[in-house]
């Protein structure tokens, strides 16, 4: 009985010391983020050819504060280095907007940075508090000086990405 209960102990032990490790490892999903890539959901190829750029994104959510099941097109200028559960897409006017995977529900490798991509999800234009930039600065591995610098709210379109594909 005793040999039963100290090999149950010890599997116990081990699966909790395997488990421990694994979690330590996580980080973003190892990929070269290649061109047909999909993260999330796939893609429709009907979504792909009818994808707004950014430009007309940020024109609509101008009459419309929310748009549902919008395909938009755009280059990846960064991602989160934590986990790849975010990232910005450059706009035609060279500015950013955020993305977010849908429901935390996937993650993109960091090498999806400079990559051209068409996403489907929703498109907002939320006010971000201070606590909430700071934080992502932080993810980005910004400077503290560049932390500290953020001190206002700020509104900006914020997209949740319910799937991404590489296209070149």
């Amino acid at each position: 009985m005793k040999i039963k209960s100290l090999i149950l102990v010890f599997a116990v032990s081990a699966s909790t010391f395997a488990f421990a490790q694994e979690t330590k490892k996580a980080g973003p999903p190892e990929g070269n983020a290649i061109v047909g890539d999909t993260y999330g959901s796939a893609v429709a190829a009907k979504s792909e050819s009818k994808a707004i750029n950014v430009d007309k994104l940020g024109k609509k959510l101008k009459k419309e504060k929310k748009i549902e099941n919008v395909a938009v097109k755009g280059t990846v200028t960064d991602v989160c280095q934590k986990k790849g559960c975010w990232l910005t897409i450059k706009t035609d006017d060279n500015s950013e907007f955020f993305v977010k995977m849908k429901d935390y529900a996937f993650f993109v490798p960091t090498a999806l940075k400079g990559k051209n991509v068409v996403m489907e999800g929703t498109a907002e234009v939320k006010t971000i508090s201070v606590d909430e930039q700071k934080h992502y600065a932080t993810d980005a591995k910004k400077s503290q000086a560049e932390i500290d610098a953020i001190t206002k709210t700020k509104e900006e379109i914020r997209f949740v990405a319910t799937g991404i594909k590489v296209v070149n």
